[in-house]
C-alpha cells in the first residue's frame, strides 16, 4: 500500500479504536446508568471510579489503556514494512490519533475523557523509560495531595521532560521529529484537557480522590 494511503488508514482506524467509550459502556452494563450524568461527568477511569467504585474505575483504566497499546502495536505493521522509516512515524501517528479518538469520540459529538490511561497504552509502546518517568511522578504526588487531575498534569509534564532529556541533541532530526513532536504535543493535549481542573486548583477548589470504596484508580 502506498505510503499516503497506509498512513491515512492507520490514522482513521486508530482513530476509531480510541473512540470507543469504554467507561460509557461499563456503567451502562454494571448499573445501567449514563456516566455522563453522574460525577464529574467524565467518561474515563476516574469518574467511573468515584461512581462504581474503584474495581470498575481500575477495569476502565486498564481498557482505555489497551486501545491505545493494541493499534500501535498492530496497526502499522498491517500496511507498512517494520523496518521502513516511515513505520516509526506510522507509529507516532497510530498513537496521537487514538489519543484524540478517546478525548474527541465522534459516537459521543466529540465530548470524551481527559487521555490519560489512553496516552499511558500508547506511551508504553512509543517511549517506556518516558512513562516509568510519569508514572513515578504521578504516583508520588498522588500520595502527597490525592489529587487525581494534579498528579496527571505534572505527570504529562514529567514526561515531556523526559523526552526532551532523552531526545537530545536531535530531537527533531528525521529519525525523531514525529517523536519529538508528539512528546510535547500529547502532554500539552493533556493539560489542555484539564484546564477546567486548572481553575479549580488556582481556586483551592478541586477535591481529593475517592471512591465508593475509598481506593484510587488514575485519571483518564
Amino acid at each position: 500500500m502506498p505510503s499516503a494511503s497506509a498512513f491515512f488508514t492507520v490514522a482513521i482506524l486508530s482513530y476509531l479504536a480510541g473512540s470507543l467509550p469504554f467507561g460509557l459502556f461499563v456503567a451502562k452494563l454494571v448499573r445501567g446508568i449514563d456516566i455522563r450524568s453522574a460525577g464529574s461527568g467524565n467518561i474515563g477511569a476516574t469518574n467511573v471510579g468515584r461512581v462504581l467504585g474503584a474495581k470498575w474505575g481500575i477495569f476502565v483504566l486498564l481498557l482505555d489503556a489497551l486501545k491505545g497499546l493494541l493499534p500501535v502495536l498492530f496497526l502499522p505493521m498491517l500496511f507498512l514494512k517494520t523496518d521502513d522509516l516511515l513505520y516509526n512515524h506510522a507509529s507516532v501517528l497510530c498513537g496521537l490519533c487514538t489519543i484524540l479518538g478517546h478525548m474527541f469520540p465522534i459516537w459521543l459529538r466529540f465530548k470524551g475523557g481527559k487521555g490519560v490511561a489512553t496516552a499511558l497504552g500508547v506511551l508504553v509502546v512509543l517511549s517506556p523509560y518516558g512513562v516509568l518517568a510519569a508514572i513515578a511522578t504521578f504516583f508520588l504526588l498522588f500520595a502527597v495531595f490525592r489529587i487525581v487531575s494534579l498528579s496527571s498534569i505534572f505527570a504529562a509534564l514529567a514526561f515531556a521532560g523526559f523526552q526532551m532529556w532523552q531526545l537530545r541533541p536531535h530531537i527533531f532530526s528525521e529519525e525523531n521529529w514525529s517523536m519529538g513532536l508528539i512528546s510535547l504535543l500529547i502532554p500539552l493535549l493533556i493539560i489542555i484537557r484539564h484546564r477546567s481542573n486548572i481553575v479549580r486548583l488556582l481556586q483551592g477548589k478541586e477535591k481529593r480522590f475517592q471512591s465508593a470504596s475509598k481506593e484510587t484508580p488514575p485519571n483518564s
